[in-house]
């Protein structure tokens, strides 16, 4: 079994369903769960956003956070993860940004930025960010980036879960 099949059934085991805000991965990361059969109950949507303008409209990213940041930030992820979550009723969602190649501004290439936002009625809903860094071809880091992604449902999901176990929503 992949690691995607394995997260694949993490998710279903649990009843989770995901959503995605996508920038530098471009919809690889919703694309890589699809590609395992059942998907279709687990993935709820997928946002790509790859240019400023995009993130603004599609998911009220705000200029301000566009302006005080830079694209590639956790900040910026935790917007985009904010925004597709006023969009959708997904109980996870994990939002992107980073740069493949090049990099610019002060960001070297390979940076990635994540969120992961949990929610459940009822329940506090908590973001978890990381910023990661790959190395390789513009297309390998977008691959490893959209693989990592999915590959830390399970670590942060658990990690919320403790959380709540211990009645604190602030660890």
């Amino acid at each position: 079994m992949t690691e995607i099949e394995n997260v694949a059934n993490y998710l279903r085991r649990r009843s989770l369903t995901l959503a995605t805000a996508e920038s530098c991965t471009a919809g690889l990361i919703a694309a890589q769960l699809a590609e395992v059969p059942g998907a279709g109950g687990l993935l709820e949507c997928a946002f790509v956003v790859y240019s400023p303008a995009a993130k603004r409209s599609c998911l009220g990213v705000s200029d301000e956070i566009l302006r005080q940041y830079n694209l590639t930030s956790t900040e910026v992820s935790c917007a985009m993860a904010k925004g597709a979550a006023e969009r959708c009723s997904a109980s996870v969602i994990i939002a992107n940004t980073g740069v493949a190649d090049d990099g610019g501004e002060g960001v070297e290439a390979g940076t990635q930025c994540y969120a992961w936002l949990l929610r459940t009625p009822g329940i506090p809903t908590r973001i978890y960010t990381e910023t990661r860094q790959f190395s390789g071809s513009r297309n390998e880091v977008r691959q490893m980036a959209a693989e990592y992604a999915l590959q830390r449902i399970q670590h942060y999901h658990a990690q919320w879960l403790a959380s709540r176990e211990r009645g604190n929503d602030d660890d």
